[in-house]
């Protein structure tokens, strides 16, 4: 994003939070860096600076501010539209590779030298890589400290930190308090929160609070955070997308919630996502701690929370095709995966069936090739099968048609050898192309993983036959190459178009009584989307 520092005064003299996150304050007079939307009393113009990270701004001197807390917002969207090498570094950063792999290990999985990684870096984000998961560590360790009762130095490794004293140093540096003082200043505002919410509770005692299945142990060994978004969110959408096509043993419908496994750097997890008003309550159940960053991160990519709507709806909302749709249902969001590989060999085992018919194929790898959970959770029993599992499974033991095993089997290969990178520093185009040289995967299979797996916000599926009945069903030619040709103007949020084509379309076909959409014979096995009925 370039930075326009008069529109950007305005926005804080506005107190606008459709900036936060994307941007952040420094405050030379008081050394406090913070959202463009703080309540505190606004400062003189010529006392104001701008920085595009967090970490840009604790590089230049600037400490977070206690008022607006502005760590404590959504992500920049910024990092997922970017399909360059900064844009990799930023979601491999966010995924926690500087901590587990240090600088060489980012370097070497975006293909350059460390000094250019560096140089590129902080010409965009105005920090280097170090300082960036520094920031990442920070944030994370502050939330651990209000929200948990987790020791300092439990909290310390959970952050990505490799001793206490880096972590003690580190929170000083960046929020002026240590972290027995920012527990205590939490506590004092939970307690407040924690009174207020009893009031309420005595008010709806017969609340639609999820349920604890049967069975289930309590959550009291949950680390139980907030995942904040830029509102508006279409949560109820977003949630029966993910439990419409919950695989059992791996994912679990919960009514209003959704719970999956996950497959993480250093074991394995579960957790629970459950929208609220302003925020998504994310309950994780972690082998080892070290993983929470990149679980929390995972979990936001899953259901979007990173997106900005406003910019959406102001790409989208005025066109006249689709404009209706967009301004109907402004909090649409494209999820997302929390494991690339699972999503590639999940799209595959869908082509040419039904959800419902992806659905049982997948539970019975599950079944046959999973990793059951040391601590299972509910129904959630197993991880899904990995790459290197499926790349070794015996041919004549899947039961489907003979070319789907030989696209299952190839993709696996290639992603259990690094043939195929679809990890967050993959290269979107590159990605594309590896997948479309293997057999049995052609133009919609790589589009959906791009979609979905990749994160690209203009992934769009011209060929897909849910795009095409949605289009005809508004009155425009829903061919391929029209398609094509009319989702131009839909740059750059042409998967948010897709979302809102299917949502149409699925409405649409549930007014219609018993009405099902068949799916036409293709050259190649692609999934059809469209059989939402």
């Amino acid at each position: 994003m370039t930075i326009d520092p008069e529109r950007l005064w305005r926005a804080i003299e506005l107190e606008d939070p459709r900036f936060d996150g994307w941007v952040f304050c420094g405050v030379t007079s008081t050394g406090i860096y913070c959202r463009p939307s703080c309540p505190a009393r606004t400062p003189k113009r010529e006392n104001v600076c701008f920085f595009p990270t967090a970490a840009a701004a604790q590089e230049a001197g600037f400490r977070a501010c206690k008022r607006c807390r502005p760590d404590a917002t959504p992500g920049s969207p910024e990092w997922d539209r970017r399909a360059d090498l900064v844009g990799a570094a930023m979601r491999l950063i966010a995924d926690g590779v500087v901590d587990r792999e240090g600088v060489t290990g980012l370097a070497r999985s975006l293909g350059y030298s460390e000094r250019h990684v560096h140089r590129e870096l902080v010409a965009v984000a105005g920090a280097g890589p170090l300082a960036l998961a520094r920031a990442a560590r920070a944030q994370t360790a502050r939330v651990l400290m209000e929200t948990t009762s987790l020791s300092a130095t439990e909290v310390a490794f959970a952050a990505g930190f490799q001793s206490v004293r880096q972590f003690n140093d580190t929170v000083r540096a960046v929020f002026a308090a240590s972290p027995t003082q920012l527990r205590a200043g939490s506590g004092r505002q939970q307690a407040r929160a924690g009174r207020a919410a009893a009031g309420r509770a005595t008010q709806t005692r017969t609340g639609a609070a999820t349920p604890t299945p049967a069975g289930e142990a309590a959550s009291t060994s949950a680390i139980v955070l907030r995942l904040p978004f830029r509102a508006p969110l279409a949560a109820q959408e977003l949630i029966a997308f993910l439990n419409a096509r919950a695989v059992p043993g791996v994912e679990q419908a919960l009514g209003h919630a959704y719970r999956r496994s996950l497959r993480l750097p250093r074991g394995e997890g579960v957790v629970e996502l459950e929208p609220q008003a302003d925020h998504v309550r994310a309950s994780f159940w972690l082998d080892d701690l070290r993983d929470l960053g990149p679980a929390t991160q995972r979990s936001r990519a899953l259901l979007d929370l990173d997106a900005d709507p406003c910019s959406v709806l102001e790409c989208l909302g005025a066109d006249e095709l689709i404009g209706e749709l967009v301004a109907g249902t402004p909090g649409r969001r494209v999820p997302g995966h929390v494991d690339a590989h699972e999503l590639a060999i999940r799209a595959v085992l869908g082509q040419q069936v039904s959800v419902a018919g992806a659905r049982t194929l997948a539970a019975r790898l599950v079944r046959a090739y999973g990793h059951p959970l040391q601590r299972p959770l509910g129904e959630i029993t197993h991880t899904f099968p990995s790459a290197q599992a499926l790349a070794a499974a015996d041919p004549e033991l899947l039961a489907m048609p003979a070319s789907r095993k030989r696209a299952l089997l190839g993709l696996a290969a290639a992603l259990a050898s690094g043939e195929v990178r679809l990890d967050a520093g993959a290269d979107r185009a590159d990605a594309r192309q590896q997948l479309l040289g293997l057999a049995g995967i052609g133009g919609w299979t790589a589009e959906y993983i791009a979609l979905r797996a990749l994160r690209d916000p203009d992934a769009f599926l011209a060929g897909d036959l849910g795009v095409r009945r949605g289009l005809e069903a508004l009155g425009h030619d829903g061919r391929p190459v029209a398609a094509q040709r009319l989702s131009q103007r839909w740059r750059p949020y042409r998967a948010y178009a897709v979302m809102h084509l299917w949502a149409h379309l699925g409405a649409n076909s549930q007014t219609r009584a018993g009405a099902r959409v068949q799916a036409p014979r293709q050259q190649e096995p692609e999934r059809i989307e469209a059989l939402l009925t």
